[in-house]
């Protein structure tokens, strides 16, 4: 019982190709496979620009984790960075427990997916297919985090491949009526602003994930160097793939198929190329198991952070010697994650995945915007970031926050 006791400190083992890696699938695997026929439901012609501003929106609160995690390098992420700048327990314990939920509710999202996307080739029932999703990638973040981040970093690759050959393959649309392309990012009228938002705000959820990688700074190589750098190339990569993409399907397919598809990428490539429609659906499946399993590390490593800190039950901060992995929060995240993916339709559960972020980003902005005068010298002496971005990104969060519910309610 003592191998899985312990509380030493997890290995450093991450460099930089790895971390990039990490963030990368876990933006990819979230986002592209699985929403871009959502997002193209509310948005129309203008899902282009739905993922632009939630790109621009990710993107300037990344600024804030990047000066965060270099300042606090610890796996409890948000509810750290929270703590640092209010002092109070309970806002630090609800920082944390968000950021857990996200996570397992963003695995969940992903499971869904991954049976919308396994429908193509073969009809398993909902529980089996979530147990065998959720069971092996589980057992597969236990086994150890270089071995996961290797796995992880191997399935990046091939969907990048595959969202590369989607561009390569359906591409030609862009010459279709490359005069009228300014109609995808440009609204005629102020009602498609509405559509607009309200894509943004689901394609927010595609985003998601480059807040991830600083809940697992304990376990990389030179985080000082290493964390904004690969903060900023994944979401970079990601940002790019998805306007293309996003653009290539509106022009390639009706929105209002898009949005009823449950295997958008594959119904696209399947137009024009039915043969490699099937290897694209293929690479869909790893790419969202891949979101699976990263969704399931960085949950379990905030739930350890939180437990070294007292601020989660102790058996929480339990690692294994063999593995070096916070084991009972491992499996405590997928327990977790498997039961909402039964319960919980896709959009829905993107929804609240993107509610909850959202929130939670504001937070971590206000604490950055707060302990900027007892740290000013740290964060002068970084090469990121701007003075105004903590306040621009908390006031562009509330504004995505406050339309949401107000579009929800009419």
């Amino acid at each position: 019982m003592s191998d899985f006791m312990t509380t030493q400190p997890l290995a450093r083992r991450i460099g930089l190709p790895l971390l990039a890696c990490y963030g990368l699938g876990t933006i990819l695997g979230a986002g592209i496979y699985v929403l871009i026929g959502k997002v193209a439901g509310s948005a129309g012609m203008l899902a282009p620009l739905a993922f632009l501003l939630a790109a621009i929106v990710a993107g300037i609160t990344a600024l804030s984790y990047c000066q965060l995690v270099v300042l606090f390098p610890r796996s409890s992420g948000e509810a750290y960075y929270v703590e640092a700048a209010f002092s109070r327990k309970t806002l630090t314990m609800l920082v944390g427990y968000l950021v857990i939920f996200t996570g397992i509710i963003s695995a969940a999202t992903l499971v869904s997916g991954f049976l919308g996307y396994l429908s193509a080739f073969i009809k398993l029932p909902t529980f089996w297919g979530v147990v065998l999703v959720v069971g092996s990638m589980g057992a597969l973040a236990f086994w150890g985090i270089a071995e996961s981040l290797r796995v992880a970093g191997l399935i990046t690759l091939l969907e990048v491949l595959g969202l590369v050959l989607v561009i390569a393959l359906t591409g030609d649309n862009l010459l279709i009526e490359p005069a009228n392309l300014s109609s995808l990012v440009v609204p005629e009228g102020s009602y498609q602003w509405i559509g607009v938002f309200a894509g943004a705000f689901l394609a927010f959820y595609a985003f998601i994930g480059f807040e991830d990688m600083v809940n697992i700074v304990e376990e990389v190589k030179q985080p000082e160097r290493n964390m904004p750098l690969g903060i900023i190339i994944a979401l970079m990569i990601s940002a790019l793939l998805y306007f293309l993409i996003a653009v290539i399907a509106v022009l390639a397919m009706p929105p209002s198929e898009l949005s009823t598809s449950d295997a958008p990428i594959y119904d696209l490539v399947s137009i024009h190329h039915s043969g490699a429609a099937v290897w694209i659906a293929v690479i869909s499946l790893f790419a969202i198991i891949n979101g699976v399993l990263t969704q399931i590390i960085m949950s379990s490593r905030v739930l350890y952070g939180m437990s070294v800190q007292k601020r989660a039950p102790r058996i929480f901060a339990a690692v294994s010697e063999a593995t070096r992995t916070p084991w009972m929060a491992t499996l405590c995240v997928s327990l977790a994650a498997a039961v909402f993916a039964l319960w919980l339709p896709l959009e829905h559960l993107a929804k609240t995945t993107s509610f909850i972020i959202l929130c939670v980003f504001t937070l971590v902005n206000i604490a950055l915007w707060r302990i900027k005068g007892s740290y000013s010298n740290e964060i002068e002496a970084l090469p990121i970031g701007v003075p105004a971005f903590p306040r621009l990104g908390a006031l562009l969060c509330i504004g995505l926050l406050i339309f949401q519910i107000a579009n929800s309610s009419l």
